[in-house]
């Protein structure tokens, strides 16, 4: 066994699509801002209470508006009582309830869509009131016996519900009104929404403020989050699976210029909240091609990262055996040095631990690294940990509090361990292995299967290139204004981002298939308008339903395929 530490990086990405309706300014879903009071607040408090500890932590432009544009509501309707865009914050705060049946059980359904044995079992009055939503739900004449301040006790419970854990043990208003548990007030709503405020007004300062002492990496994903290389060349599909079915659309026009668009707003956007240029990028998806690493090296990144089956799948075309994969690697003609997510161990995080005792759980990873450091006798050994920083966490006991404080803890001060970041990696001049081909891929199963060549995917593709075709028809007139433009063009990067495509298909949930579809087809259809057009007759229909079950929701995915 080397005598050096094993450097271990523990990567985590925050990223929520687009919610809003650009042309209203309304948000559609409300995961944004429950996601921040959650998961983003809890994540930099565990960071900030283990000053020995170090991670990359990577943020999608887009998200970063988004928290931006909710802070800047708490406060508007907290000094001059403007109204929110965001119809469930709105019914949060309303002095009346609404007197509509069909509203008010879609409030109530609303108000039920959190994990059902970790938030809603966890405090048995919100789980009461939930099971007497569920009966009304079937029940549809004894709505009109449902008073406002079963809504109002529901509403309330369902955002102490989704307050992060370090919240919920430090805040003496939070602590108060769970304590309560009924009857809640106006007066103690609004008091819901001075607590969310500081949350939002405060998270991305808190990871900035760690990232100036060098305790954390902040890295940067293009701007709407879209699959690079299949914007590059849809055809590079075909890498991973050779027989998968491909859209009509032969390949997305423009798709390089429309990359480097991304790229360009995205580090523009990441500079503006931050203060500074990102080193490293991870791109949408862990979604790579040999055209998109020498696109991310031209465009000056350090660094990017992507899943260990995109390495394997390399290693196998490059005919390469035995060689360690804890190690960045170059891909020849691309000058970037490419980190490669550890799917078992991440898969594990994601999927098997929130069922463990959080110290069974922490001493079975830390094992887990031990054993790597132990038989893999390479030197300059890196192991990555990579995933998303929100939706693992609702499936653990209080929101991963007890775990991630153990693990951070005992990685620490672990003798033969060093928690460390991707630039800090490349800074100590680590080894960096060749790599004669890559395979084009993602860190789902090393393919792009999760976001093309099923029917309802495809079609979502040729829709998109619908569209793409008639902004480029509308601007090569000139009739558009620099203003215009401009709008059109962000609309545009809405309707390329990764996550409608993530959801369409028959295997996933139906009503987050519902969800995801209306806000691609409304997101196409204000694409035409923006540039003059009438939306195709299409755009009203609905294009694919789901009636799955997937692990985690469908939210999550693993690494690795039949996890």
């Amino acid at each position: 066994m080397s005598d050096k530490k094993l450097k271990l990086v523990i990567c985590w990405h925050m990223h929520q699509p687009e919610y809003r309706d650009l042309q209203t300014g309304e948000f559609q879903l409300p995961w944004t801002y429950l996601h921040v009071m959650k998961d983003y607040v809890d994540m930099i408090a565990h960071l900030e209470a283990a000053p020995e500890a170090k991670a990359v932590v990577n943020f999608a432009p887009i998200l970063l508006e988004q928290i931006e544009d909710y802070a800047r509501q708490v406060g508007r309707y907290l000094h001059d009582r403007i109204s929110f865009k965001d119809p469930l914050l709105a019914a949060l705060v309303a002095p009346s309830t609404p007197s509509d049946p069909d509203a008010r059980l879609k409030l109530v359904k609303d108000c039920m869509r959190a994990n059902r044995e970790r938030q809603i079992g966890r405090y048995p009055t919100f789980q009461k009131l939930v099971k007497m939503a569920e009966w009304m739900e079937q029940n549809h004449d004894a709505l009109s016996y449902m008073n406002s301040q079963f809504i109002s006790d529901l509403l309330a419970w369902y955002h102490l519900a989704w307050m992060g854990e370090s919240v919920k043990l430090t805040d003496v208003r939070v602590k108060r009104l769970i304590a309560k548990g009924s009857g809640y007030t106006l007066h103690e709503r609004i008091e819901i929404v001075e607590v969310i405020g500081e949350q939002l007004s405060t998270a991305i300062c808190r990871y900035k403020a760690l990232a100036r002492k060098g305790r954390i990496e902040l890295s940067v994903t293009p701007y709407a989050h879209p699959i690079m290389p299949l914007l590059i060349d849809i055809k590079s599909t075909l890498q991973a699976m050779p027989d998968a079915p491909l859209p009509e659309l032969d390949t997305y026009p423009g798709g390089e210029e429309r990359v480097k668009w991304h790229l360009k707003h995205g580090v523009e956007t990441f500079k503006r909240f931050f203060g500074f240029i990102p080193r490293g990028c991870w791109p949408s998806e862990g979604a790579v091609s040999t055209e998109t690493l020498k696109m991310l090296s031209e465009f000056g990144f350090d660094w990017a990262a992507t899943g260990g089956n995109v390495l394997h799948n390399s290693l196998r075309l490059s005919d390469i055996d035995g060689v360690s994969p804890h190690h960045p690697f170059r891909a020849s003609g691309t000058g970037i040095p490419c980190f490669f997510r550890d799917d078992g161990l991440s898969d594990l995080i994601g999927f098997e631990y929130s069922k463990w005792h959080a110290d069974d759980a922490v001493a079975d990873l830390v094992n887990h690294l031990e054993q790597i450091h132990k038989h893999d006798t390479s030197t300059d050994k890196v192991v990555s940990i990579i995933m998303d920083g929100e939706n693992a966490w609702e499936y653990f006991p209080q929101n991963g509090y007890h775990f991630l404080s153990a693990l951070y803890k005992r990685l620490s001060h672990h003798p033969e361990i060093q928690l460390t970041t991707f630039s800090e990696c490349l800074d100590q001049a680590i080894e960096i292995q060749s790599l004669p081909k890559l395979m084009a891929g993602s860190w789902v199963y090393g393919t792009f299967s999760t976001w093309i060549g099923d029917v309802d995917k495809n079609r979502g593709w040729d829709m998109l290139g619908d569209a793409k075709w008639a902004f480029d028809k509308v601007v090569s007139t000139g009739r558009l204004t620099d203003e215009q433009l401009a709008l059109a063009e962000h609309q545009l990067a809405i309707c390329e981002g990764s996550d409608w495509f993530w959801w369409f298909g028959d295997y996933n949930p139906g009503e987050a298939v519902s969800s995801f579809e209306k806000q691609f087809r409304l997101n196409l259809s204000n694409l035409y308008l923006l540039l003059g057009e009438d939306p195709p007759a299409y755009l009203a229909l609905s294009f694919t339903q789901g009636s799955g079950a997937p692990a985690m929701g469908g939210t999550m995915r693993p690494g690795i395929e039949n996890v």
